[in-house]
């Protein structure tokens, strides 16, 4: 588990998969928010907040990554053992978040069939169901493509959060050994002798 080489790599996944999540937030943000913000710009927050956590959870998961690469190459420095501590534990518990409030924002638009997704049109005859065609040019976006942008990019960034929950809480781990503090400590410290 603290094998600088091991630890490197969760890094360099921290990394990649920080940039995977800031671009799918990026992405949702510029085709699906700006559609359903419309005139009155009243996002629903349940994907206002998905969003803002979603970045935020893809910046913290780069600045995690880029510690443990640094935790890797000196391994005898404390304050760096600290910081990953500390890094990698708010972004385990942001990613969960992320994770939890992108499940809860496809459960919420797959339960009303996309209706939240469409309130940014202004037209009378709005349907039922988000898939349905409208027949009215009063809608500036096309409803069935904003519901399928919306669910296909929510899928893949809620796996890339529950992957950094998961890959930060393997450095929150490798910190607390390094510190000497839980039960794999006592064998790092006698493989290190």
């Amino acid at each position: 588990l603290a094998e600088p080489r091991r630890l490197m790599r969760t890094g360099l996944g921290l990394i990649v998969l920080g940039h995977g999540s800031l671009v799918l937030g990026a992405i949702v943000h510029g085709s699906v928010l700006r559609h359903v913000a419309g005139a009155r710009r009243a996002v629903t927050p349940e994907y206002a907040a998905a969003n803002v956590v979603s970045v935020c959870s893809g910046l913290l998961s780069i600045a995690a990554g880029i510690v443990a690469i640094l935790v890797s190459h000196n391994l005898s420095r404390a304050a760096l053992h600290w910081t990953l501590l500390s890094v990698s534990l708010l972004n385990c518990l942001l990613s969960t978040a992320c994770s939890v409030g992108l499940a809860l924002a496809v459960a919420l638009t797959v339960h009303g069939r996309g209706t939240h997704l469409v309130r940014g049109c202004n037209s009378s005859a709005l349907p039922v169901d988000a898939r349905a065609a409208i027949a009215t040019n009063d809608c500036p976006f096309n409803t069935t493509r904003i519901y399928d942008t919306a669910l296909a990019l929510w899928f893949p960034s809620l796996l890339l959060a529950a992957a950094e929950a998961v890959l930060s809480g393997r450095c929150c781990l490798v910190a607390l050994v390094f510190q000497g503090i839980g039960p794999c400590a006592h064998s790092y410290g006698k493989e290190q002798v």
